[in-house]
């Protein structure tokens, strides 16, 4: 096992610097497309690489060389850093960018026959009362 400990060490960092950096693309393709009623593929990948974050850095630290620190925190510096710039961008996202994100997909981007089916019943109530404006 000692003898394999550097490769497993190895490939596992860069598993989790992989995993960082999904993380963030998958949310960064969130703020190419208007929200929708499913997450998406995206959200899940997301979700799939969080979760595999943690036993990967766990199997990172079980393995690392410790006679030399910095070369393991400045690895673990890097993907933590990604990973607050993920969760900065979802919350933004969420949040401020889509503030009613939650429960309102379907409002949010209405299709446009549904916008022609609501102006023609307006229209039509509106003639029904003798109201003259027009729905534009």
């Amino acid at each position: 096992m000692r003898e394999r400990k550097p490769e497993l060490n190895k490939l596992s960092s860069y598993v989790v610097v992989f995993l960082s950096v999904i993380a963030l693309l998958c949310v960064l393709s969130g703020y190419t497309e208007p929200p929708r009623a499913d997450e998406g593929t995206g959200a899940h990948i997301f979700q799939l690489a969080i979760v595999l974050l943690a036993p990967t850095i766990l199997l990172f630290l079980a393995t690392a060389d410790w006679s030399h620190p910095l070369r393991s925190a400045r690895l673990l510096a890097f993907s933590a850093a990604v990973l607050v710039l993920a969760f900065g961008a979802l919350y933004y996202l969420e949040h401020v960018r889509d503030p009613h994100y939650y429960g309102q997909h379907a409002e949010l981007v209405p299709h446009r026959a549904d916008v022609l089916v609501a102006q023609i019943l307006w229209t039509t109530e509106s003639s029904a009362k003798g109201e003259t404006r027009s729905c534009v």
